[in-house]
């Protein structure tokens, strides 16, 4: 019972955001525009806000965990490759190819991620995983990169210096470096602009979560295809199980492990669709991945969850 009450109070309300993003799309209360404009604040004020909160006022020792953040690495990684070995395998196209790769590994951990941990883990944990997070998005963006290249043989080091340049102007990784020396030195942020970044960081993730419901094109899965389906159950099925397998048998435990579980079992990030249709790839399968992920991972995010916190 305790579990299911977790589940109602924690997991629950992540959900019936994006659903009232859908909702609210739907019925025309907001435009497409709008929730560009949403998700262009998010990202560059709102976000780039919570992390330098969370990361500005931890230990820097004690958020930084080389293990975890080693074995998360590793994983991704792993993963990747069984997602690049699986593409070869099931499709010859190679606009398909890199849509199915970047669906099945990369992770919505900076929304929908935070959003969730916020509530199961401490605030310890918390700066862990936004420590954690300031590792693996340019990870992300580089294979989302040769994933959207590679198969279209379209790499060029002109396209590699770019994306390397937006990685180092991302709001977020700028967020976190930024914070380092706050923390260090243990810099004491000004009242009036610790309130201020403080009301910032609180309507980050309703926000974010709300645009990404308005974002979803529920017509788009009637036409999926079936390796968006397979993608999407790579992402939101196989490769959390099988990484938590790993991080526990590599040592992971309690909430170290669920920091795992919701970084690898998060639905597929929304910048997914942007970068495919950007780089030629198939953005129509990145759109169905992101929307059939997002629908799928309410059910085995909280199952994963309340089994986690039953055993581990």
């Amino acid at each position: 019972m305790e579990n299911i009450i977790f589940l109602f109070n924690i997991v629950l309300p992540i959900f019936l955001l994006i659903l009232l993003g859908l909702f609210l799309k739907r019925t025309k209360v907001v435009s497409d525009s709008f929730v560009k404009q949403l998700s262009n604040f998010v990202f560059k004020v709102s976000l780039p806000a919570l992390i330098f909160q969370e990361l500005s006022v931890v230990e820097i020792g004690t958020a930084f965990d080389s293990s975890l953040i080693g074995i998360s690495v590793a994983l991704i990684l792993f993963i990747y490759g069984i997602s690049w070995i699986s593409a070869n395998y099931l499709t010859k196209t190679p606009q398909d190819k890199g849509a199915f790769i970047q669906g099945s590994y990369r992770s919505n951990f900076a929304i929908v991620g935070l959003a969730m941990l916020s509530g199961i883990v401490d605030s310890a944990h918390l700066g862990k995983a936004v420590m954690l997070l300031a590792f693996v998005m340019p990870i992300f963006n580089v294979l989302a990169v040769i994933a959207l290249t590679v198969p279209m043989q379209q790499a060029s080091n002109d396209k590699l210096l770019s994306t390397f340049k937006e990685i180092g102007k991302n709001p977020l990784i700028i967020a976190a470096y930024f914070s380092v020396p706050f923390s260090v030195f243990k810099i004491t942020v000004p009242e009036s602009l610790s309130i201020t970044l403080e009301y910032l960081s609180d309507i980050a993730l309703p926000l974010a979560l709300i645009g990404i419901g308005a974002s979803i094109d529920l017509k788009k899965l009637i036409t999926a295809s079936p390796l968006a389906f397979i993608a999407s159950a790579y992402k939101i099925i196989l490769f959390p199980i099988i990484s938590v397998i790993i991080g526990y048998f590599l040592g992971l435990t309690d909430q170290d492990l669920l920091i795992l579980f919701i970084l690898m079992g998060t639905p597929t990030a929304v910048a997914s669709f942007v970068m495919a249709e950007a780089m030629g790839s198939n953005s129509k399968m990145s759109g169905n991945i992101i929307t059939i992920s997002t629908f799928g991972s309410i059910f085995t995010i909280s199952l994963g969850v309340i089994v986690l916190r039953m055993f581990f």
